[in-house]
């Protein structure tokens, strides 16, 4: 049986009346089902109710002015943690109708449809806080609509006083002296772009809610205004901390549109990346956390083997932190000669480093008490938020998009999937320390067997020829001159893929006009969806755990604002 067979077979148990309004079909191998929108809601929680998909990925507007029949497209993106299948459910809009909330259903909804309604202006009704999330308090009108124009530009010169999102659960107190407190943007563990404000019972946290919008990168507008391959660096900056997973997550998305897969010897390339990428990423994470919260050695051990990887990604491509390294098709260019032996000298000094970071700090007395039992999350509650990555195996979900759905030949390779038990903080230091081991050992597995043959497919309509080719002869030149020019254009159609990123589920979905621009790319990061928990996750703890929770967040701005 098909899975769109399977999908309505069981959709009978609950639609089956109204099984013939529900348009279901399959997009570029996504399963998805087009609905009324008043049809939306009882589906998505028959959907979740039975079984077939807990989690919510993402909601996503996109916007159409020109069609008839609505303007506006929500999009919902589910999963399924049983069997790693994916549904996309769609229902169209005229602007200014309403959509049920589904916040009822996934608590992780609440920033998802917020930020649809701040970017589309896609009233979700009955939304308890539906306004602006990702702008700022004085902005005008929806970035992301295709009438507003992507060097409008808006400032904000005032900010908000400490406010809280409206609970219907919550009751004042009068007898209880409570302290306003804010906690960033200006504090050396917020960096800069995140502001987190409390309510202070002595030393408790009795409310607590975040501010976004430090950090925008405009990634998404940006993405319609420019060529596929051109997308690429925009993709670096939205976790900078990891950048090649970003490229390798959006370049692959790409190539499942076009349908084509790139060579093995790109596909090796591209996990080594990766998993250098996690650890580097990992260790700002841990380094990050135990600086915040005063070791600061282990901060300096650690930034040491991050440097060596960046001098490996420099030997590759000459840049450090914003690589651009992958190319719709394969790679940028080869490794140049005895690369792969520096990779694997590297991660040798990268082990060692890592058995002296569980001296310095698993055993530590200090490190100990102030992470362990500190933000524990269940893993009921850890999949209604969204959770994804080492939160969400710390929580005790063996969840791993390398294992569930693999890809690039990482089920060939033998790796482990750490899994906590408590969710707390001290849990997911440990995750992203045996984290750190595994990559490292698929990196020697991969780094020992790297397949010969070439670093890109030689698809004169998707890859740019070589120089040698275009100063060489007539034809070179003219591939390239028609590239350039007509750019890469992946046919009409819609199709949403993820990577397993550092901090968890990192996905693009990408709708494709037949242009040589994207007319809609939207990015699911893994930090979102985890950090609209956060002032659940504090309130009711100590005022001193909040930079604990925020640190083992390991949370990044570019990602948050885009």
């Amino acid at each position: 049986m098909s899975t769109i067979d399977h999908l309505k077979d069981h959709l009978k148990q609950g639609f089956n009346q109204d099984l013939e309004k529900l348009k279901i079909y399959q997009s570029f191998g996504n399963d998805v089902i087009e609905a009324p929108k008043e049809f939306v809601h009882p589906l998505l929680k028959f959907l979740k109710s039975h079984g077939h998909f807990d989690f919510l990925m993402d909601v996503c507007g996109a916007d159409y002015p020109e069609r008839e029949g609505g303007r506006f497209d929500v999009v919902y993106h589910l999963f399924s943690s049983k069997n790693a299948r994916r549904l996309r459910v769609k229902a169209r809009l005229h602007q200014g109708e309403k959509i049920p909330t589904v916040t009822d259903i996934w608590r992780g909804a609440d920033w998802f449809e917020r930020e649809a309604y701040d970017m589309f202006g896609i009233i979700f009704e009955g939304h308890n806080n539906l306004r602006r999330l990702l702008t700022h308090h004085q902005f005008k009108g929806h970035p992301l609509r295709k009438d507003y124009e992507a060097d409008h530009q808006q400032h904000c010169d005032s900010a908000l006083p400490i406010h809280f999102d409206y609970d219907p659960n919550y009751i004042e107190d009068p007898n209880k002296d409570l302290v306003p407190l804010n906690i960033g943007p200006s504090h050396p563990a917020t960096h800069g772009t995140l502001r987190v404000m409390a309510e202070l019972d002595g030393e408790t946290v009795h409310r607590a809610n975040v501010e976004l919008g430090y950090l925008h990168r405009c990634f998404e507008k940006m993405a319609e205004t420019h060529a596929y391959n051109q997308v690429i660096p925009y993709t670096d900056r939205l976790n900078y901390c990891s950048a090649p997973i970003n490229n390798v997550g959006y370049c692959k998305t790409v190539e499942k549109l076009l349908g084509v897969e790139i060579p093995p010897k790109a596909q090796a390339m591209r996990i080594i990346l990766s998993e250098l990428s996690r650890v580097i990423d990992h260790i700002v994470c841990i380094g990050a956390n135990a600086v915040d919260l005063g070791a600061l050695t282990g901060f300096f051990h650690l930034f040491t083997y991050r440097e060596m990887v960046y001098t490996l990604f420099e030997k590759l491509c000459g840049a450090r932190l914003t690589v651009s390294l992958t190319r719709v098709g394969g790679m940028a260019q080869d490794a140049p000669p005895g690369w792969f032996d520096d990779v694997l000298e590297t991660c040798k000094k990268i082990r060692e480093g890592v058995d002296q970071l569980e001296t310095l700090l698993s055993g530590n007395k200090i490190w100990i008490e102030r992470t362990r039992g500190v933000g524990a999350i269940s893993a009921e509650e850890a999949i209604q938020w969204g959770y994804t990555g080492p939160l969400l195996r710390a929580a005790g979900v063996s969840l791993d998009l390398r294992k569930v759905d693999p890809y690039y030949g990482y089920e060939t390779l033998d790796f482990d999937v750490p899994v906590g038990s408590n969710g707390d903080c001290y849990d997911r230091y440990l995750v992203r320390v045996e984290e750190m081991k595994n990559s490292l050992k698929i990196i020697e597995q991969v780094a020992k067997n790297v397949p010969s043959g070439d670093y890109t497919i030689r698809d004169k309509s998707i890859v740019l020829p070589e120089k040698k080719d275009v100063y060489g002869n007539i034809e070179g030149l003219m591939n390239h001159f028609m590239l350039v020019i007509k750019g890469l254009r992946p046919p009409a159609g819609e199709i949403y893929d993820a990577t397993e990123a550092a901090n968890g589920e990192l996905g693009f979905y990408l709708v494709s006009d037949g242009s040589a621009q994207p007319y809609r790319l939207k990015v699911r990061p893994p930090c979102f969806a985890i950090y609209q928990s956060f002032p659940k996750q504090i309130t009711g703890g100590l005022v001193a755990d909040v930079i604990t929770v925020l640190g083992s967040m390991n949370l990044i701005a570019g990602e948050l604002d885009r």
